[in-house]
């Protein structure tokens, strides 16, 4: 089979990618190695924060860009998928003070209080040393996002191959060809996104491009259930010291989820050596962990109900995304644990760098 383009990888950074080229009429093949909808990788779940709110004002920007976008997506798909409902950052007062810098120099609107003022406007939660309210965050629906995708790429044309692996990438003149079990698709550029298979996708013998270190850990956000008359913004707690550098470091983070109740998801570190043996069992002492949490910070969270899910979080060391090409090779993982908010947009970009264009930010780049 021959095609322009071939997407490893249908989570949303990959399906993103495979409706954009689509639309832009190249013809597109997407590998998936597990099911439509599968839980082995870090896009399913009901929802994700949307913030804009960051200590790095390039995020900042790039969810500027991605708001259109969500709203092109949504009139496109017919779903809601990007709710504003607000969103707040608690916590050591030098990444408070960033964010505020980060909000103010983007023109965005914010409220910082103190952790007395925000007990008053959201009696559920507890604050840590400081606080800033923005209304632009909120969350999206990510499951619902995912499938959306999935469907506008495959009537814009893109065939998508559900539990068909990559096993293996080649040169074949300019281009590259892809083994799978069911044959080999010859095309003029492959997209490697595979979240946190993408250094087993890196072993196939993509022509020696080197990687950063990439850490994969399981993450297992937790879902409680709400007690009546609360409700939860979605936040970040952010934790450490003003004599560190956390550029990217947070304590907690979570969101209320409708239907679901409220997230807790903690900065934990259980790295995974082998995807392949790993279980999507969560264990019990994550749900404790979480209900600790809750306790000390949730006041409006019921810890006597609960449900768990087990993700992946693909780390580099400085926090980045990646999206660079190599030849006909284009590697794309919006990692770190907060690439889902740009879904649209980080789509359009990895589209773009297929067509000829440079990365959007050279902090993105592979090694030299």
């Amino acid at each position: 089979m021959d095609t322009d383009v071939v997407v490893i990888g249908a989570g949303a950074a990959g399906s993103s990618t495979a409706w954009h080229l689509a639309r832009r009429g190249r013809e597109v093949v997407v590998l998936e190695r597990f099911a439509r909808g599968h839980a082995w990788g870090s896009s399913h779940g009901s929802t994700r924060i949307f913030r804009v709110a960051y200590r790095d004002a390039l995020y900042s920007r790039l969810a500027a860009e991605a708001i259109p976008m969500w709203r092109e997506l949504e009139r496109a798909s017919g779903e809601t998928l990007l709710e504003q409902t607000g969103q707040l950052d608690h916590g050591f007062p030098t990444a408070i003070d960033e964010i505020e810098q980060t909000l103010r120099a983007g023109g965005w609107a914010f409220d910082r209080l103190t952790p007395a003022e925000g007990r008053e406007r959201w009696p559920g939660m507890d604050f840590d040393e400081t606080v800033i309210y923005s209304p632009d965050g909120g969350r999206v629906f990510a499951d619902r996002t995912i499938e959306a995708l999935l469907r506008l790429a495959e009537q814009a044309g893109a065939r998508l191959c559900f539990e068909e692996p990559a096993l293996a990438i080649e040169r074949a003149g300019e281009g590259v060809r892809v083994v799978t079990d069911a044959g080999a698709v010859t095309a003029r550029v492959v997209v490697v996104s595979a979240g946190g298979w993408l250094p087993q996708i890196a072993g196939l013998g993509i022509f020696g491009i080197g990687l950063p270190r990439l850490q994969v850990t399981a993450q297992a956000p937790v879902h409680f259930a709400i007690r009546p008359g609360f409700a939860f913004p979605s936040y970040v707690h952010h934790v450490g010291s003003d004599a560190v550098d956390h550029t990217f470091a947070y304590g907690a983070y979570g969101l209320e989820s409708p239907g679901e109740g409220v997230k807790v998801g903690l900065d934990t570190m259980d790295v995974i050596d082998d995807l392949a043996a790993r279980s999507l069992e969560v264990p019990a002492s994550a749900i404790e962990a979480a209900a600790d949490y809750a306790h000390r910070w949730l006041p409006g969270a019921d810890t006597s109900v609960a449900s768990a899910v087990s993700c992946l979080f693909t780390m580099t060391d400085d926090s980045h995304f990646l999206l660079d090409r190599r030849g006909p090779v284009v590697v794309m993982s919006p990692c770190s644990g907060h690439g889902f908010k740009f879904t649209p947009v980080l789509g359009a970009l990895a589209a773009d760098v297929v067509e000829g264009a440079d990365p959007w930010a050279r902090e993105w780049r592979l090694p030299a």
